[in-house]
């Protein structure tokens, strides 16, 4: 016999889903930037500040980031990966540049809070600032025996603010259609979906294995760039799929969101604003001074730049036609780099008395 509590449970995720995509249709309605996710995080973020039970269900949302991974890994043609690849240098400056503003973001953090804090360390600083995951930021943390939960309200809302502000201000300024990196697939077929999900779902469980962060993402970008770069065709992924993909990625993060989220730390949480608002226009400014060194629109070398989460970014990227191939580079090479280092930098940082 099924549990009642599991009745209730599967009746919420249902219930957050319709309003999710009721959200969605409505954004599309009203012609806001990547409708089918800013809809859904946003009716799902205010519902669960309101009180209301809101619950995302994670096969779900590991489905979704499959989905995504897997379309954008299309982008990557030969042509493309070799624009990439020319790009080297780019990508070692982008990872410099994102340690060393996290870095300053997280002086900020300490510096605005220490006062009202008495707890507050450098460490919880420190990984409330690299941007990062907000699950692996935060279990490192905890690791080094930081406040977990003002690490994991701070990453929630930097990557709510730059999901938000970054579309609706490239779509306020008119950047779109500037991809130069179009995808290599534009036939559906059956067989080759079927064919396609296999290998990056393999490509997925082998990263889950191997215990990686952001698995459902990085193993399945891998294998469907390794196709694409090889020139294996086997079927594009149907708009309603990226759509559907991009509902549970925008619920994923507006249940992040609860009542004592708001309430518990609000000093904690107008510092982390206001830190990302700064990081981004830095970011902003630094992509200007970049795009006269590289021929690139503006744009793409801004969504490479962002502090957000490497799915929100690349999805941005794709429906607007802002350089997918580009931007899911630069943010990957970002994150996967920040996840390896920010635990050594740290240390390091500890053992010259900078995190005291």
């Amino acid at each position: 016999m099924i549990s009642r509590q599991l009745l209730i449970s599967t009746l919420q995720v249902v219930c957050t889903l319709l309003a999710g995509y009721i959200a969605a249709l409505a954004c599309v309605f009203l012609k806001t930037p990547i409708p089918w996710m800013i809809g859904p995080l946003l009716i799902t973020a205010g519902l669960s500040i309101l009180g209301i039970k809101t619950l995302s269900y994670d096969p779900f949302r590991n489905g979704a980031q499959w989905i995504i991974a897997s379309a954008l890994g299309l982008y990557f043609t030969p042509q493309v990966s070799a624009l990439v690849v020319s790009l080297w240098w780019l990508v070692i400056l982008s990872i410099a540049w994102s340690l060393a503003i996290g870095y300053g973001y997280g002086l900020w953090l300490y510096w605005f809070n220490a006062s009202r804090f008495p707890k507050l360390d450098r460490t919880t600083a420190y990984f409330a600032s690299v941007v990062g995951g907000a699950s692996e930021m935060t279990l490192l943390a905890e690791r080094e025996h930081a406040r977990t939960d003002l690490v994991a309200s701070a990453h929630t809302l930097r990557v709510l603010i730059v999901t938000i502000t970054i579309p609706f201000a490239v779509k306020w300024i008119g950047w779109h259609g500037l991809d130069i990196t179009p995808p290599n697939i534009h036939l559906f077929d059956t067989m080759g979906i079927l064919t396609l999900g296999l290998l990056t779902g393999l490509g997925g469980l082998a990263m889950k294995m191997l215990g990686r962060s952001n698995a459902w993402f990085i193993g399945p970008l891998i294998v469907s760039i390794a196709l694409a770069i090889n020139q294996v065709e086997l079927s594009s992924i149907p708009s309603w799929l990226t759509n559907a993909a991009q509902i549970a990625i925008g619920i994923s993060l507006g249940v992040r969101f609860r009542p004592e989220f708001i309430h518990s730390a609000p000093r904690w949480l107008f510092s982390v604003a206001i830190g990302t608002f700064a990081m981004m226009v830095l970011c902003a400014l630094a992509s200007f001074g970049l795009n006269m060194l590289i021929p690139l629109p503006t744009a793409t070398i801004i969504l490479a730049s962002a502090p957000g989460g490497i799915a929100e970014m690349a999805i941005t990227a794709k429906v607007m036609q802002l350089g997918v191939a580009i931007v899911t580079a630069l943010q990957a090479c970002r994150i996967i780099a920040v996840l390896f280092l920010a635990e050594p930098l740290y240390h390091r940082l500890k053992h010259f008395g900078l995190m005291k």
